[in-house]
């Protein structure tokens, strides 16, 4: 059944700011490198809120509320994210939207990458996308927001209108986002005022008043530089021209003065939390401005080698000594300092810049041994099992004809089931025909079960859309390699009495086959080899058997696009998570992380491969 209607362009809706009396939901977003605003999840947002509401000036450790976001703080008064152990800020802001918009219901729209995972996408065009839904039409064109694709609700496909690629698209229900009423703030100025005192001594403190203080140098030092006054730059800073004429100089504002940023407990008792290996894709640029509402895309970066200027009037010096790993001062917070006051010319003695440490000191090869309870040492990439089964077959096993069909939508075609299915009929299944999932229970379309098993691997494994239960063994599109495993004498962070795993992965630049994005076409393979660490204890080898069971099934890497240099047809970590750091965690890729090895399990099983399929 199609959707009634015609395809339109439709306008955000909700995006802004609406009448006062009106409640409002509340997303709070970051700018990244290609000036898109980019959503926070629902569950941070409500965070972030319940910190502002206790402190309008605070700060938000993301750490707390979620363990990939763990490197970065929001400063509420420059209305900045801060990622702590690089020194990079982020401008955020915070946008609002109706109440019956998709983040007031919860939904979130997301597209296909090309690793196979799903990303959501940008808030404004969420809303759109599901004010079309709701609307029924059948398709919609997002040409009116700046991007050549179609996106077709009976298909629940993206195309590009330029290359004709097609990715899957899904619409999922998640928490609502915070839900506000009364007066919107006015838009905080940066810095805001001064206040007397003196700074106070405490880790999170020092980060926010070492951030705001060399901000404000930077920003003291731009102006010298627009007016004429320094000859200092800015690498990536640009001064436009149009036409022959020069463009006017931002205004920049006053360096902020001595201030006291009074101390949280929630915040100062607890130091930052450690994240999973892959580092957030926030903050690899840092951008400077004298406005907490930047909306302009592009980004600026500090440069270590910009002239040293003057302290500005008010500044406290802040000298920083001796801040090793193992001293009082978190190096997360001893980098951020060191970084963004360098780059000020504050005075700094700083005898050590805290460095991750990734690798283990030398060690011979006979120090190398097998792990106890694991077979062997090495792993070399197995050929796929292609199993030959009949799509039709597969779908058979693993579902029950349903009877009576539910007046519900199938998630996959988005008809409903008491309807005929949107795919054409194969041989021995009838488009009508409705079946059920045999673990999960959930309902479909025989023909669309189908259509989905024959858009993916292709090998003998089902995948429920809906809830992820896996059917069969699934496997991946790994490319050819090997995987070393074996015991070092050294101690990783956290794990004083045991020794250490060393998983070596390696896998060579090569030519994509029929399995991944692009076959025939070339694919590199950057970092190889890659080592990584788990304790040598129970649950240390028990997540290596299971990492053995994974690379055999082709799910470690796969071939994608990268998420922090932006590289396509590259070998990229496939959603298990990997400790790559040995002796620290500044980067979140390293221990002390006490939740680890809990979270990778969960990882590997929802990719199939669960305690259960251990022998002992």
């Amino acid at each position: 059944m199609a959707r009634p209607g015609s395809g339109v362009l439709v306008s955000v809706n909700g995006l802004g700011y609406p009448p006062q009396n009106l409640a409002r939901v509340v997303v709070w977003e970051w700018l990244n490198e290609h000036g898109r605003w980019r959503p926070y999840s629902a569950t941070t947002c409500h965070h972030i809120e319940n910190v502002l509401k206790g402190d309008a000036r605070g700060t938000v450790v993301l750490g707390q509320v979620d363990a990939q976001l763990a490197p970065y703080v929001i400063d509420l008064q420059s209305m900045h994210q801060f990622r702590q152990d690089t020194g990079t800020m982020r401008p955020v802001h915070r946008n609002f939207y109706e109440p019956s918009s998709a983040p007031g219901k919860g939904v979130v729209w997301e597209w296909e990458n090309d690793s196979s995972s799903w990303t959501p996408y940008d808030m404004e065009i969420c809303v759109t996308v599901q004010n079309a839904y709701e609307k029924q039409h059948p398709w919609l064109d997002l040409t009116s927001l700046g991007f050549c694709y179609l996106i077709d609700f009976n298909s629940m496909t993206q195309t590009n209108r330029q290359s004709q690629r097609k990715r899957r698209l899904r619409r999922r229900m998640d928490l609502a986002y915070p839900l506000i009423m009364g007066s919107i703030p006015k838009s905080q100025s940066w810095p805001v005022g001064a206040s007397s005192g003196q700074p106070c001594s405490c880790q999170q403190c020092i980060l926010v008043n070492s951030t705001r203080a060399a901000s404000n140098a930077i920003l003291a030092s731009q102006r010298r530089k627009l007016y004429g006054g320094g000859h200092g730059t800015f690498r990536g800073y640009r001064h436009a021209h149009r036409g022959g004429g020069q463009a006017k100089a931002e205004q920049v504002q006053s360096p902020l003065s001595s201030a006291n940023f009074p101390c949280s407990p929630a915040l100062s008792s607890h130091p930052p939390a450690h994240g999973h290996s892959h580092a957030h894709s926030h903050g690899h640029h840092a951008i400077i401005n004298g406005q907490n509402n930047l909306n302009r895309p592009g980004t600026q970066r500090i440069s270590m080698g910009t002239a040293r200027g003057a302290i500005p009037l008010g500044v406290p010096p802040l000298p920083v000594k001796n801040l090793t790993v193992s001293g009082p001062v978190h190096p997360a917070i001893a980098g951020m300092t060191g970084i963004l006051m360098c780059a000020a010319g504050l005075p700094v003695c700083l005898t050590r810049a805290p460095k991750p440490i990734l690798h283990p000191p030398p060690i011979n090869k006979s120090d190398m041994k097998p792990v106890p309870g694991v077979n062997g040492i090495r792993r070399k990439t197995k050929k796929h099992l292609r199993r030959g089964k009949n799509p039709e077959d597969v779908v058979r096993k693993y579902t029950e004809k349903v009877k009576v069909a539910p007046d519900e939508d199938c998630t996959i075609c988005r008809e409903r089931l008491v309807m005929s299915s949107g795919y054409e009929a194969v041989k021995g299944i009838k488009p009508e025909v409705v079946g059920k999932l045999g673990k999960c229970g959930h309902m479909y379309h025989l023909l669309c079960l189908v259509a989905m098993y024959n858009n993916g691997n292709k090998d003998g494994s089902l995948q429920c859309p809906t809830c992820k239960a896996i059917y069969g063994e699934k496997t991946g599109t790994q490319p050819p390699g090997k995987m070393e495993y074996h015991v070092i004498p050294h101690c990783l962070p956290g794990y004083p009495e045991a020794k250490t795993i060393r998983i070596v992965y390696d896998i060579a630049a090569g030519i994509q086959t029929t399995e991944h994005p692009n076959p025939g076409k070339k694919f590199s393979a950057r970092g190889f080899p890659r080592h990584c660490y788990l304790p040598d204890n129970n649950k240390g080898r028990r997540v290596l058997k299971l990492l053995i069971m994974a690379w055999d099934r082709h799910l470690i890497f796969t071939i994608g696009t990268s998420s922090t240099t932006g590289e396509s047809d590259t070998v990229v970590w496939n959603e298990i998570h990997h400790k790559t750091e040995f002796g620290s965690n500044l980067t979140g890729h390293g221990y002390p992380d006490p939740n680890y090895l809990d979270n990778v399990l969960t990882e590997l099983s929802a990719q199939g491969v669960g305690q259960d399929n251990l022998k002992d």
